[in-house]
Formats: C-alpha cells, structure tokens, sequence
C-alpha cells in the first residue's frame, strides 16, 4: 500500500473521477468505510454520537457515516461548521431524512449547546477539515476545536476515592475519531495546530498520507485504518512513493512451511556476537532467530561466555572462539572462516563491543590488515589467506557491528552485495558522517540514499521504521512503539533477519519481514503490558505468535 502527498492523493482521485469513479461515489464508500470503523472499534447501538461536519468533503463523508451510524441505532448529533443547502447536497438531506439531529455553529455563538454536547457524547467525529488544510486554524473551526479542547480539559468528578484497587480498564469517553486526519494536520509535512485533537482512531482513504507518519502529527493519529473508496485498480499509483508494510503483504513473503520439512528445510544461521560486557546480546539474538523459525542458530563467541550462555540459549550450538579478556580478537578469524561455508546465512555484531580487538578482528574477517599486534594463541589470518568478502553467506550486521564498519574507508565495497544493514539513527549517523537531528528529519530520505550509495538494504530503525533497497523499493513500517526502547530489542531484530535470511529470502523481503513480525510482537506486548516495561527476551518469545496472527 503506498503512501501519498497530498497532491499526488488529489490526481488520484481526479483520474479515477475522470474513469467514471465520481467523487460522489467515492464520498458515499468514505462514509461507510468509517462507519463500518468506528462499528469494529466501539459499541454503537444505543450511544451517543457527535460529528463536526466541515464545509467541504471531509464534512460530506462525516453526513455518509452520520446516516449509516443512525440507522444502526445510535442517536447522532451533527455539528455543522456552516449551514447547507438540503436542495443541492445529497448527503445532507440523506442525514436530515434519517433524522440526524443538525446544530449550526452560528446559532450557538456562546458554544454552551457544543459544551453540552461533547460533555454528553460516547463517539466524537472530527470531520472539519481534510488534507488541504494548512496551519494556523482559523474562523468557525478554530473556535469549535478550542471550545471542545476546553470542555475535554474540564474533570469529570469522581465520588469515590479508589484504595488498593486496580479500576477495569475503560474506553475513553468521548472516544474520537479524525476523518483523514486531525483537522490540523498537515497530511505532508506531519506538523500540527496546537488546536488539534488527539484522536484513538483515524480512518483515512484509499492510501495513508505522509503527515499519518511525521511527528508530531503522527502522536495525534491514534490507531490508523484506510479504507477503500473504490479507487478503479488499473489506475497506477505513483511508482517514486514508498509503500507501507500490510498484513498481506507480510503473509505474502514468508517462507513456507512443509508439512515434510527437517531442520536443513529452514536453513543454518551463524551468529558472531557478545563479549564479557553485553552477554546477553547472543542469547536474545539467537532466540530470536530460533522463534523466527530458523532450523539452526549457531552462536559464535567468546569461549569464556558459554558457561553463562549455554543454559539460556539452549536450542543454539556453539562455535567457540578465542578472546582477549572476553572479547573477540585476529586468532578467532581462522576458527571462523573455516565454518562459514556451512551456513545460509550469518549476523555479524549484537554485543561484539567496540574495542581495539573487535575492530582489529573485524578488519581481519573482511580481508584487510588487522592493524593490531596478535595478542591470541593462534595465528592471525592474513589478507591473502582469508578474504571474507568473498566467502561470506548472505550478511546482516548489527549494532557495535556497523560502529566498527564506520571507522573503515570503502567499508561497502567489502560486504557481500545486499548485505542486511541495521542501524538505529545515532549508528546511520556515523556510518554517513552526518549528524543523528538530520538523518531523523529525513528518514525516508536518507535510507533511499544510502542503500543505493552503498548498494546495500538498509533499516533505519525508530518509530515507523524504514527499510530501502538498492533499487529505491522502500517501504515503512506501521509501527511507532515506546515498548521497544529498551535494551535488547535490536538484538532480537537482528536475530528475527538472519532467520529469515537463512531460510531463503532474499535480503530485502527477509528484511521487511524481519521488521514486520517484529514489530508486531511489540504491538502484542502493548496489548497484554503497556508500553513501558516491555524485555526483550518476552519480545523474542512472541515472534511465534506475530506470524500465527498474520497466518
């Protein structure tokens, strides 16, 4: 599914309304997709339903929803920005035949019927303004948006006073819904009026918008839907506009499962992590890679670690090797190389540590002098006996993985092609010498820009997370969870890619679908705890559950 500007949104509908597809028609499927929404979301029948019906079509597609939510037995008040015209606007005097009460800003100049109302309403609609508007609000909306901002800031009063009690969870009242968006949002820029209303749902149409995945706006969307106006297939969208990741596009791309499968079925993953310092990063890595149906994870690591490890990564095998002080240095290059051809995949980096000996030990691995003395107890590879850049299983590096790459002139032309590049903003940061407020302010930007600089696919990770190609494929994920700030949960991507890389995907799809499925435990986690509090080892153990929910 693509994401659209505004422009690019108005052509579409233009070119469909001139195929035949009128606007009426596509107004009368906006209206019943959000009612059909706001149905799937919270009761209806019997409720009370206020909707801010603006001038224009975002306003008309509120009267469509208002007609079909009183037919389904709620009692619906319209709030109308401006009067119209029952003779030439149908969906107005559909509503006024269905007995939708109509209230008009100008005959309640005090705001006391609106306050009234809004004190009363179950579901609050803000149909007032659609993609064309622009910051500053101003005249009849900016002074109901204000008006409603000061009632909703008014507490209700609570005659009991809760001691050592834990309350049921409750639906907020009023419940608000946006038609598009918040009126006051800019659907490209993603900036909002301080007027603005937080809404728990919006219900956009027929492609989300690039203002549903900037913030600040995107913190005022709440839970987004898109609903089909019937926009005729064989219009094209724009081929330059990144995609958002769907459920249907995610249970497209996972490998299958054979009913007569082995473990060789779902491929070998080798995975070089952990030091003495962050132990821990192996075992969510191959955990992860485990629940993400990898037939085998190999953990490579400092042989000092497996004491510690064995016992909380027990479905992994080991590949011991050998360390300076508990982290990876030039003797392990020789122990590795010879087992790399047995693998399908192989993730470098989750808690390597960025010392002089993992940076000396990875310039070894990717063929260069090591630039540090041999402090192990076997022999260093050289450059002309080991040249990992040829020899590599298809590669996903992470975390201390990608600091390391960023000290290293030429770093991309030593990765195999299409090599899984993982970094968080402060990594993509050193690894373009750009600062981490630039690369934050043009995510989708600098991740098209720099998989096809370094022809390798890139995952700028953070809220709605971005994932590029080479080729300029890009889509973004519809994810932005505070439950996954925590430490550990890279680890657990990063294990979920190489999964997925091992059992045959190329390296973009088993990227997205890494991203996807991880993601989606998150959102999992949120239901059962909140967004806050969220390990990354219970995130590791939903993966199972994020690919069943999508099967």
């Amino acid at each position: 599914m693509y994401i659209l500007s505004v422009s690019e949104m108005r052509a579409l509908e233009s070119t469909a309304n001139i195929a035949g597809h009128s606007y009426a028609q596509m107004m009368e499927l906006a209206g019943q997709g959000l009612a059909l929404a706001i149905h799937r979301r919270v009761t209806v029948k019997g409720r009370r339903v206020l909707i801010l019906v603006g001038p224009g079509n975002n306003g008309g597609d509120g009267l469509v929803a208002a007609r079909l939510l009183q037919e389904t037995g709620a009692t619906v008040t319209a709030y109308l920005t401006q009067p119209r015209n029952a003779a030439e606007d149908p969906v107005y005097r559909q509503a006024q035949e269905r007995r939708v009460t109509m209230i008009y800003a100008d005959a309640d100049r005090n705001g006391e019927e609106l306050g009234r109302l809004v004190a009363q309403c179950h579901i609050l609609v803000d149909a007032l303004l659609g993609t064309g508007a622009k910051s500053p609000l101003r005249g009849a909306v900016a002074d109901i948006l204000r008006k409603i901002q000061n009632s909703l800031a008014q507490p209700s009063p609570d005659p009991l006073t809760r001691l050592n009690t834990v309350p049921e969870p409750t639906e907020p009242r009023p419940f608000i819904v946006a038609v598009d968006g918040p009126s006051g949002l800019d659907f490209d820029a993603g900036t909002v009026d301080p007027l603005t209303l937080k809404a728990h749902l919006t219900v956009t149409f027929a492609a989300p918008k690039w203002g549903h995945f900037r913030f600040p706006g995107a913190d005022y969307v709440g839970e987004l839907l898109v609903a089909n106006i019937g926009i005729p297939e064989n219009i094209d969208m724009p081929k330059t506009s990144p995609q958002v990741a769907t459920p249907a596009l995610i249970r497209e791309w996972l490998p299958p499962r054979p009913a007569n499968a082995h473990k060789g079925t779902f491929g070998k993953a080798l995975i070089v992590a952990g030091s003495v310092n962050y132990t821990g990063a192996a075992a969510l890595a191959a955990s992860a890679a485990v629940r993400a149906g990898v037939g085998l994870a190999t953990l490579a690591i400092p042989n000092l670690l497996h004491a510690a490890l064995a016992p909380i990564a027990p479905e992994a095998t080991y590949l011991l090797l050998p360390h300076t002080l508990g982290v990876l240095d030039v003797p392990a290059i020789a122990v590795l190389a010879e087992k790399l051809g047995d693998y399908s995949a192989l993730l470098l980096g989750p808690g390597l540590s960025h010392t002089a000996e993992t940076t000396a030990f990875l310039r070894g691995l990717l063929g260069l002098e090591p630039k540090k003395r041999n402090a192990g107890f076997l022999p260093a590879a050289s450059e002309s006996s080991f040249s990992a850049a040829r020899q590599f299983p298809p590669l996903v590096v992470d975390a201390d993985g990608l600091n390391i790459l960023s000290e290293i002139p030429d770093w991309p032309t030593l990765l195999p092609d299409e090599t899984i590049l993982t970094p968080h903003p402060g990594e993509m940061a050193r690894l373009t010498g750009l600062g981490a407020a630039e690369i934050q302010e043009n995510r989708l930007e600098m991740a098209r820009k720099y998989a096809h600089t370094w022809k390798h696919v890139v995952v700028l990770k953070g809220a709605f997370t971005v994932i590029a190609a080479p080729s300029g494929e890009t889509i973004v994920l519809p994810f932005a969870n505070p439950g996954l700030s925590s430490a550990g949960t890279g680890d657990v991507l990063a294990g979920a890619m190489v999964a997925l890389r091992a059992q045959g995907l190329p390296a973009f799809q088993a990227a997205v679908v890494g991203a996807y499925l991880h993601g989606l435990a998150g959102e999992l986690a949120r239901q059962r705890i909140g967004d806050a509090g969220l390990a990354a080892s219970e995130l590791a153990h939903l993966l199972p559950e994020a690919r069943r929910r999508l099967m």
